[in-house]
């Protein structure tokens, strides 16, 4: 039984006939109306065996033989469902051979221009790449400057043979590289939908990077058209207005070694295919070729993070270790309790501090890092600090911080012992527009200058301030679905190419990202490895997190890479001889290192892939081979949906009892180096 779907379009000036299939039987189970009564007063759908006229005018009528009426609509009705396994017979032996769309039009002004907008076809391709034979990766650049009129990139499409193992394409703008879209050519290779953020205009770089592998090849493979040859395309899909209108342009120049150092890191990474996508048949040329699933699973071996086992080079003295970040320098910054720790006895039931006769720490407590050798460049944040919590330096290097002792958030400069401004009144906690209770971390969009901080053990909320810090709005979990509040939430990270605020919503054991303008839920990462707990999240193309020991569900405490956009586990680590304790924040360098600090050890760790990045040249051509950090989103083209029915306005009261503790006394068997919160203090706060 074939099913036929009709969808039905106002583009047609009063009838249209055309013909079903007639040597099968085939059945209508859906109408789909698009139109508008602006311009459309009704339409009518009839089934008859021969129209009165093929062309676009009905004056005579619709049917030559009895007509059928099987579908009517007017006035911006809704569409009408059929019941389930219900269709309309249409076709061999149901008397009916042709589809007669009778449209009467209350303003047909609508349809007398142009179509406004063009679609086009821009394509990009390597036509010198040489895959050496063995070789694990070999990249095929190409880049082109473009000199027309704008265009707005709708979809894209990648396309390698078998050695292909992923293709990205971008826009370079003022030295900037914004993704538009990025697959596995072991995919099925169609249209998917492109970053709709992109536009391209006059004086833009449009550039796109295959990845190929060598291996298991004994001769060099070739730019052809058979299937023993290789391909390097990235096809992108646009409109543009149509005065302008150009149906298709491309670019074969091989880009420059120096434009493409700066590529972003996502771009050198695999994409790996599932299972139920392994061994599909893709039609390359003349041939069929089946997909080897052995070879495409081996990309983790590949970019696996082990321990640095001998950094730092020298002891760095910490104390707990609650916060981490990278300055604009890229230098670690790291933020720890000195002499103070949080304890069982650190908080009464109102969430107070219990400890302000030590006073603060006079130690200092913000300390910048190499992240090469781990040796001391500044340090900072003394006397200023009773219980750190969560980091962040923004563009000009200046820190904020969480205090959860103080419940404030506090902005100081770069190696300066002085707080310049703070957010929140010290010692007093609060849920009103001024309080903080416990709060855990800061972020800061660099383009806004909006602050955001999670708030925290005894609230369960994100408030947003301006770069004053006004406060501007708050929101709890907009899951729509479920609607389960915070417990927790623990770290944020800002997503700065998608617009968005990821929180670490620690004893739920998610990750939950939101449209950071509006708090607009966007999407959740829960995985049964993280095993009911996430402490801390960073992102640089990729989502890296930690987990934490879960009395509940018990599994073993790493750090995870995790894919934006399929959401899977690309990868785990953890010390090569130790084990992580208490991992309370991480962070990762743009050379694809990455720092976990452990607050119940006092200690930093570092991972990387420890590769290296080099090139040979053949012949006059260059092919770069990389084993190189392995880093970057695994994107498959920036899927925006539409947020329909998420907004949110101001906040949720959210029930936050039992969202509080850490840890029950009775299972503490170190109080030094564990984490306690207090009960939620009174709504009204002092």
């Amino acid at each position: 039984m074939s099913l036929f779907s009709l969808i039905f379009q106002s583009d047609t000036y009063l009838c249209m006939a055309f013909p079903v299939p007639t040597r099968q039987d085939a059945y209508i189970v859906d109408f789909i109306p698009l139109a508008s009564m602006d311009t459309v007063h009704h339409m009518l759908l009839f089934g008859c065996q021969t129209p009165v006229s093929t062309n676009s005018f009905c004056v005579q009528g619709t049917c030559e033989d009895e007509a059928a009426i099987m579908y009517a609509w007017a006035r911006n009705a809704p569409p009408t469902k059929l019941p389930k396994d219900v269709g309309f017979k249409v076709g061999r032996s149901s008397g009916m051979s042709y589809f007669v769309l009778q449209i009467h039009y209350g303003d047909i002004s609508a349809f007398k221009g142009e179509q406004p907008f063009i679609a086009g076809i821009y394509l990009l391709m390597s036509v010198d790449t040489v895959i050496l034979p063995g070789q694990r990766v070999t990249d095929a650049d190409v880049a082109c400057d473009y000199t027309s009129y704008p265009i707005y990139p709708f979809a894209f499409r990648t396309h390698t043979h078998r050695l292909g193992k992923v293709v990205s394409g971008y826009r370079i703008r003022d030295g900037k590289w914004t993704l538009i879209g990025r697959q596995s050519p072991q995919l099925p290779q169609a249209f998917y939908p492109a970053n709709k953020q992109v536009t391209v205009k006059y004086g833009d770089t449009l550039a796109a990077r295959c990845v190929f592998t060598g291996e298991g090849k004994t001769s060099k493979t070739y730019i052809g058209g058979t299937s023993d040859d290789e391909m390097c395309n990235f096809y992108i899909m646009y409109y543009m207005e149509s005065r302008h209108a150009i149906p298709y342009m491309n670019c074969m120049e091989m880009g420059s070694e120096e434009l493409f150092q700066h590529i972003p890191p996502e771009a050198n990474v695999p994409i790996n295919v599932s299972p139920s996508h392994m061994n599909s048949v893709m039609h390359l040329g003349q041939s069929t070729v089946v997909l080897d699933t052995n070879k495409l699973e081996t990309v983790d071996q590949d970019y696996h993070f082990e321990q640095v086992s001998a950094w730092p080079q020298s002891s760095l003295q910490l104390g707990q270790v609650s916060g981490l970040a990278l300055d604009s320098d890229s230098n670690l910054v790291i933020f720890h309790r000195g002499d103070h720790h949080w304890g069982a006895d650190s908080f009464n039931n109102q969430a107070r501090y219990q400890q302000r006769s030590l006073g603060p720490i006079q130690q200092s407590a913000i300390l910048v890092v190499d992240p090469s050798k781990g040796s001391i460049l500044k340090a900072s944040g003394r006397n200023m600090f009773f219980l750190p919590h969560g980091i962040t330096a923004d563009k000009e290097n200046n820190y904020w911080v969480t205090d959860v002792a103080l419940h404030q958030v506090s902005f100081s400069s770069d190696g300066k012992d002085k707080t310049l401004m703070a957010l929140g009144e010290a010692f007093i906690p609060g849920s009103d527009n001024n309080h903080f209770c416990q709060p855990t971390d800061v972020a800061v969009d660099t383009e806004s200058g909006n602050i955001f901080v999670s708030d925290g053990y005894c609230n369960a909320r994100i408030i947003k301030f301006s770069a004053d810090g006004k406060y501007l709005s708050e929101w709890g979990s907009s899951d729509r679905r479920r609607r389960i509040p915070f417990h927790i939430p623990h770290s944020l990270v800002l997503l700065p190419d998608k617009k968005e605020i990821c929180v670490a919503d620690r004893e739920n054991g998610r990750i939950q990202c939101f449209i950071a303008e509006t708090g607009e839920f966007v999407k959740e990462i829960k995985k049964d490895e993280f095993g009911g707990e996430v402490f801390a999240i960073s992102y640089n193309g990729l989502i890296f997190a930690v987990n934490g020991e879960s009395l509940s569900r018990p599994v073993p405490i790493r750090g995870f890479v995790i894919d934006y956009s399929t959401k899977d586990i690309l990868d785990t680590f953890s010390p090569n001889k130790k084990e992580f304790k208490m991992p309370h924040d991480i962070a990762e360098t743009r050379d694809g290192s990455v720092f976990v600090g452990d607050a119940s050890s006092k200690s930093v760790y570092k991972f990387t892939t420890e590769k290296l990045h080099h090139s040979v040249k053949k012949a006059g051509i260059e092919v770069q081979e990389l084993e190189g950090k392995a880093v970057g989103s695994l994107n498959l083209g920036n899927f925006f949906p539409s947020h329909k029915g998420y907004s949110r306005q101001g906040f949720d009261q959210l029930s936050t009892e039992g969202s509080d503790q850490e840890r029950n006394d009775e299972d503490s068997s170190d109080s030094e180096n564990e984490e306690y919160s207090a009960l939620p203090p009174p709504q009204s706060s002092s």
